[in-house]
C-alpha cells in the first residue's frame, strides 16, 4: 500500500535500515545518483524510497533525485490530518523520523556554483536535479514558460508524475507554450490531463524567454544559447521583476479549451508562424532554431506552402505571405 493511499497508517510511513542507508548514500554524493549505479541489492530499499517519494526518478529513467524530507513531511502529515481528527496525534511524530533525513539533505553537497543571489548549474543533468528538488519543495504556486515547439515524451510523463499530486495538494500553476507545441498531439494531450486538476495553460504566438518561477522566490532561466547551463535565481527583485514579466505575457496570451475539439490550432498556425519569420528574412535553419521544430519539419511546411504560393524561392514565398497572420 503506498504512503499516499487513504488507508495508510504512520507505520507504512517508516524506512527500513537498507532504504535509510541507501538515502542518506544518495544524498551524500550531491542529491542524485544514476540508475546504473545502483546496486541490485539495493533494489528493494530503491523502490520503497521511490514509493514514498523520498525519491523520484528524472527524466529519461537514467537518473534518480533525492527529494526534501520536509516537503514529503508537509504531504504527508497534510493527508493523515485530513483522515481523521484522531490521526492528528501520529501525523505530529513524524517529525522526529526524518530528522537524520534532513539533516542530511540539508548538509549535503550541492554541485554548482554559488554567486550571492545566482546559482548557475553547468550541465544538464544537475539541472534536472536541481530543478526536481525545486518542485519537491514549492508549496503553492509554480509558473513555467516554454517557447519552442514539441516537448520530449519522457520530459511529459515526468512533468505528469509530478505536476498532478502538487495540483491535487491546492497548488497552482500556469503555463505558456507558443502555437508550435500547442500543435503536437502529446503536448495537447499533458495539457487535457493536467487542466481538470487546476492547471492553466495559454499560447501566446510571440517570441519569450524559457522561464520558471517557485512560489515568487526561485526564478531558473537559461545561462547559455544552447540550454547546456542555467541560473537559478533567488535575489526577491530579480525574481519580482520576472514575475511582472510572465504576468504580461500571460494576459496577452491566448485562452484555449483543452480536451475539447477545437483545443488547439491545427498545423495551419505552425505554416503561419514559418511564414512570418521567412518574412522577416530568416532562414529554414533559423526557423528551426527558433520554433524549437526539426529542419527537416520546416522544410516540409515550406515545401507545401511554396506549392500553395507557386513560389519559386523563399525570398518570394516570404514575400508573398508577408500579410499572413497580420490584422
Amino acid at each position: 500500500m503506498s504512503w499516499a493511499e487513504p488507508g495508510c497508517r504512520p507505520a507504512d510511513l517508516e524506512l527500513d535500515p537498507a532504504a535509510r542507508a541507501l538515502y542518506l548514500a544518495v544524498v551524500a554524493e550531491g542529491g542524485w545518483v544514476k540508475s546504473a549505479e545502483v546496486r541490485p541489492a539495493d533494489a528493494a530499499a530503491l523502490a520503497r524510497l521511490l514509493d514514498l517519494g523520498l525519491v523520484r526518478g528524472l527524466p529519461g529513467g537514467a537518473f534518480y533525485s533525492a527529494v526534501s524530507p520536509r516537503a514529503f513531511l508537509g504531504r504527508a502529515a497534510g493527508r493523515l490530518r485530513d483522515r481523521a481528527v484522531g490521526l492528528l496525534r501520529q501525523a505530529d511524530e513524524l517529525p522526529t523520523l526524518l530528522d537524520e533525513l534532513a539533516h542530511a539533505y540539508d548538509s549535503a553537497p550541492r554541485r554548482v556554483d554559488r554567486g550571492g543571489a545566482v546559482e548557475t548549474v553547468q550541465d544538464r543533468d544537475s539541472i534536472r536535479h536541481r530543478i526536481a528538488q525545486l518542485v519537491a519543495d514549492t508549496e503553492s504556486e509554480i509558473l513555467t514558460a516554454q517557447p519552442g515547439g514539441a516537448r520530449p515524451p519522457d520530459h511529459l510523463a515526468w512533468a505528469m508524475a509530478q505536476d498532478v499530486p502538487f495540483l491535487r495538494g491546492g497548488g497552482a500553476m500556469r503555463t505558456l507554450y507558443q502555437p508550435v507545441a500547442g500543435a503536437d498531439p502529446a503536448t495537447s494531450a499533458y495539457a487535457a490531463a493536467v487542466t481538470p486538476y487546476g492547471a492553466r495553460i495559454r499560447l501566446l504566438d510571440e517570441d519569450f524567454q524559457r522561464l520558471m518561477i517557485f512560489d515568487r522566490t526561485v526564478a531558473v532561466i537559461p545561462a547559455s544559447a544552447d540550454m547546456g547551463s542555467a541560473a537559478f535565481i533567488t535575489d526577491a527583485t530579480t525574481v519580482e521583476l520576472l514575475v511582472e514579466l510572465f504576468d504580461r505575457d500571460w494576459q496577452r496570451a491566448q485562452r484555449v479549451p483543452w480536451g475539447s475539439a477545437h483545443a488547439v490550432a491545427d498545423s495551419g498556425a505552425v505554416a503561419d508562424r514559418i511564414a512570418r519569420l521567412l518574412a522577416g528574412g530568416l532562414s529554414r535553419r533559423a526557423i528551426a532554431a527558433r520554433l524549437g521544430l526539426s529542419e527537416r519539419t520546416v522544410a516540409a511546411h515550406v515545401a507545401r506552402l511554396r506549392e500553395e504560393y507557386e513560389a519559386q524561392t523563399l525570398f518570394q514565398l516570404g514575400w508573398l505571405m508577408r500579410g499572413v497572420g497580420e490584422g
